[in-house]
């Protein structure tokens, strides 16, 4: 589980912008919001949903752990790659200055704390702490920037790794390489490190958009048993969602190996899926069906291309329950309304809480109806973006507002509407004047 996640200078983020998931001391509605970790010592948020107006950088807070997750999974094999991303740009010193991210978070009832300094070309230095029970160090990385060479400058006391295995692990190093990443491509062994490239590995799972296609994803799951079908039939049932069945048809496009291989050259596929389809000998396509029962006791199979897109959506979001509450997982999703009824967007928030344990859901959304759910929102797991006059990006919880704003008895809704809690879009008349432009 996360406890909290930092950011500073990247894209419309200039200073430091922190997302926490430390529950405040208020007990409401503890039992389906609130995880307890460390022997109940830290109590953390399950979910964090978080509001603003268009271009106010919610995303960006989302796409900026995504983008830490990404480095440290895919390392890259050249020092001569760069990072794909921008430092904030509207001020000369951020603009040469270097991006900092910072990743405190929960791996087997261990707290580790994670902080990388960057720029577009390189990592400029890098840390790893983790507590047990007080801080200690894991690594310390510097780089030499003129060598373009990593450089670990310390391995912590309590850390078992021989000076032979931390050269090699230097080695393997890019200089635009994560010390995790370089641990990806090294024949070594350390607990620690493999314990928390194992949480970005499987925990933190990449950024879910709006127009991001699932199908595929849970399909796939399905077919490995690592999603259970009966449950996912169980969330639509429930969900009001006319399906008593889902299955997966096979069927085989090419089997000549000639034209297999022209294919698997020509398609863009990943090597594992290309060894995959060489070692059956077949090209085959698949098609996810739903049964429908209908009145009379009969069923009828129609496949998921002529289901709606709230029904394509929820199948694709129903797996992903199931992952969450058999799993202890986390997913950013990006505008989670989307292609929802907002009842239903509700229900799939009330279940994840009713259901899952230790799993979290970081999403953005626009749907403010849902603040007049006062019955089953914690004020901690609010949160908005907005921005100043220069574009800078500021993110904070509805919990960081006293009395005199917010009370028991305020409508969290009608505040937001009328803008005072901020992250609304500051709208001019509807007047334009066609002929020169000019409002």
């Amino acid at each position: 589980m996360i406890v909290n996640f930092s950011v500073q200078n990247y894209l419309c983020i200039k200073n430091k912008v922190k997302l926490s998931f430390d529950a405040t001391a208020s007990k409401d509605l503890e039992e389906y919001y609130v995880s307890k970790k460390l022997n109940g010592k830290l109590r953390l948020l399950k979910i964090g949903l978080i509001y603003g107006a268009n271009a106010s950088g919610k995303t960006t807070v989302l796409n900026a752990l995504d983008f830490l997750r990404q480095m440290v999974n895919d390392p890259f094999t050249k020092k001569t790659d760069v990072f794909d991303f921008e430092p904030y740009l509207f001020d000369s010193k951020t603009r040469a200055g270097n991006t900092f991210f910072s990743l405190e978070f929960i791996q087997n009832e261990v707290k580790y704390l994670y902080e990388v300094e960057l720029n577009k070309s390189a990592i400029v230095s890098e840390k790893l702490f983790f507590y047990n029970p007080r801080k200690a160090l894991v690594f310390s990385r510097t780089t030499d920037m003129a060598k373009q060479l990593t450089i670990i400058n310390e391995i912590g006391s309590k850390i078992s790794l021989s000076n032979e295995h931390k050269a090699a692990l230097e080695a393997n190093t890019l200089w635009n390489n994560t010390v995790l990443g370089g641990y990806l491509k090294t024949n070594i062994e350390s607990f620690e490190l493999q314990e928390v490239s194992d949480w970005f590995k499987t925990k933190l799972k990449p950024l879910i958009e709006p127009r991001t296609d699932l199908l595929a994803y849970v399909s796939s799951k399905i077919e490995n048993k690592e999603i259970d079908t009966n449950n996912v039939v169980q969330i639509l049932k429930k969900a009001d969602f006319n399906i008593s069945g889902i299955s997966i048809e096979k069927k085989e496009l090419v089997n000549s190996p000639e034209l297999l291989n022209l294919l698997i050259e020509k398609l863009k596929l990943s090597e594992n899926k290309k060894t995959e389809i060489k070692e059956k000998g077949v090209l085959e396509s698949k098609e996810v069906l739903f049964h429908h029962t209908i009145e009379n006791g009969s069923t009828v199979v129609l496949p998921y291309r002529v289901e709606s897109a709230g029904t394509q959506r929820y199948y694709q979001f129903s797996g992903l329950l199931d992952m969450m509450i058999r799993n202890d997982v986390i997913f950013p999703i990006d505008e989670l309304e989307s292609s929802l009824h907002p009842d239903l967007f509700k229900y799939f928030i009330l279940t994840f809480l009713v259901n899952s344990k230790h799993s979290q859901i970081i999403a953005t959304t626009h749907h403010r109806e849902f603040l007049m759910e006062k019955d089953i929102l914690r004020n901690d797991s609010i949160w908005f973006t907005d921005k100043n006059d220069a574009g800078c990006v500021d993110l904070y919880s509805l919990s960081d507002f006293d009395s005199s704003v917010i009370r028991n008895t305020t409508s969290i809704y009608n505040a937001y509407k009328i803008g005072k809690l901020g992250a609304r879009p500051n709208l001019n008349d509807y007047f334009i004047n066609i002929e020169d432009g000019k409002e």
